[in-house]
């Protein structure tokens, strides 16, 4: 039986978030996870939190998981789960979320943090270009990241009840593309893609990226602008306590008259049926 190739390079992804020590981004998504949590009208007694980076989480009272294809959680065992700033580079993103689904009580909260599509968008297009220039031909060099809609649509397809998708943007600057490229191998966000490059890259390609990069996003201080998307995704685990749509003809009044507007029939040739 063929089985679909896969995405990231596990091995790799270890150790290059072993090699991790440059935090701002996962402080960044405990802290908007907090503030989230505080604006919830609930008390969450058994969290677990889905990291790579423990250390970050330390003192946020719950249970800390590594990510991994199988994650250790036992059915309907938690309040809250988090999956904290890795979920972009699973190989089964649905399968995370469904695990983290089945891993919740009746009316438990998720909420995964994790990049979105233009995250790192100025990168991959000068990298493209000029790889395409110096080599003719391109490589996987930068992390395929999904775009908002389609993340919101996977928490309806794991199960959960309310989904909700948010994202924020927030924009880095670096003196140059070399900075921004070692910056993201110190947040362990280097490059873990099982169809990588297995040589270094052509010193060309690099000098021609960043000549790219410099020309099309500066900033005013003559560094380079780099792009973070992150996408917030919340779902509830089902129970009958909480809100269903009403049913089609359901409706107690007529939205003509909420409106106070006057209601126009429809053409015989659309009303017909």
């Amino acid at each position: 039986m063929q089985t679909t190739p896969l995405l990231t390079d596990p091995l790799a992804l270890t150790r290059n978030r072993a090699r991790a020590h440059t935090m701002f981004l996962q402080e960044d998504a405990r802290a908007d996870v907090e503030e989230r949590l505080s604006e919830v009208n609930k008390s969450f007694t058994s969290p677990a939190v889905v990291t790579p980076f423990p250390k970050v989480w330390a003192g946020f009272a719950g249970t800390m998981v590594k990510p991994d294809d199988l994650l250790p959680l036992e059915p309907a065992a938690h309040d809250l789960i988090v999956h904290a700033l890795s979920l972009h580079w699973a190989n089964d993103p649905v399968g995370q979320l469904v695990q983290c689904r089945r891993a919740l009580a009746p009316d438990g909260l998720f909420l995964g943090v994790l990049f979105g599509g233009q995250t790192l968008h100025e990168l991959r297009a000068c990298l493209a270009q000029a790889e395409a220039e110096v080599t003719g031909g391109l490589s996987p060099r930068v992390l395929p990241m999904g775009e908002i809609r389609d993340l919101g649509g996977l928490l309806q397809r794991a199960g959960f009840a309310l989904p909700v998708a948010d994202s924020l943007t927030r924009r880095v600057s670096y003196r140059d593309m070399v900075h921004l490229m070692t910056d993201l191998r110190c947040m362990g966000e280097g490059n873990a893609l099982a169809a990588r490059l297995r040589h270094p890259t052509r010193r060309a390609v690099l000098t021609r990226a960043a000549a790219l990069y410099a020309q099309a996003h500066p900033t005013q201080d003559g560094r380079i602008s780099a792009t973070f998307e992150i996408v917030t995704l919340t779902g509830w685990a089902p129970h009958d306590s909480q809100q269903k749509p009403l049913r089609p003809g359901s409706a107690a009044q007529r939205l003509a008259d909420a409106l106070q507007t006057a209601e126009m029939p429809l053409p015989s040739s659309l009303s017909s049926g």
